[in-house]
């Protein structure tokens, strides 16, 4: 997918990643990691994790992702659509239903503008009604974005080093305000 959208709801746009994009991106996930550390999450996305060459595979995959205020990077995420390997068992909970989905991987903002993950979440709306993420148990102000955005919390997932995470499913009915919103995306610039 090329192309720049702009979310009608947040006023910030989403963009492919490129792989000139990668210095914004290691800005933009330095920052978050410095932010995880100042409130109290110690371990998430540790020993240079997200590393260039995963940032690299998602870009090369079509799956890295900028979200920008004007043409300022401020955000980076990883989307994808189809059975996410880790999302398979869940424990202590179940998901919503077991319809199609789009999973938001490392997501990020630099903090100088606010509607990062909304953004995501009525970009990746467009792909599919049904949105899932999962975060650290000690990353508090992502459940709470979550929460706020109207994720439920839905279990247990493990990662592949088997590290647990808290898995997070929403349903994006027509009703739904992020729903609602990523009909007003407007297709700036086409495929080239």
């Amino acid at each position: 997918m090329n192309g720049i959208f702009l979310c009608g709801l947040t006023g910030l746009s989403v963009r492919p990643a490129l792989f000139e994009d990668l210095t914004e991106i290691n800005r933009i996930y330095d920052t978050a990691r410095r932010f995880m550390r100042e409130h109290g999450n110690k371990s998430q996305w540790s020993g240079g994790y997200p590393s260039d060459q995963v940032i690299k595979d998602d870009i090369d995959n079509k799956n890295g992702f900028i979200v920008s205020c004007g043409e300022i990077p401020c955000g980076a995420f990883a989307m994808f659509s189809g059975i996410d390997p880790t999302y398979v068992n869940i424990y202590d909970g179940d998901w919503l239903n077991n319809e199609p989905y789009c999973t938001i991987h490392r997501i990020a903002g630099d903090g100088t503008e606010k509607g990062v993950l909304k953004t995501a979440v009525c970009f990746a709306s467009l792909f599919s009604d049904n949105v899932r993420i999962d975060t650290h148990a000690d990353n508090y102000p992502m459940q709470n974005a979550l929460s706020r955005l109207g994720f439920s919390r839905c279990g247990t997932i493990f990662l592949a080093d088997g590290s647990p995470r808290i898995a997070y499913h929403i349903k994006l009915g027509t009703d739904n305000i992020l729903r609602y919103n990523s009909q007003s995306f407007n297709n700036l610039i086409n495929e080239k």
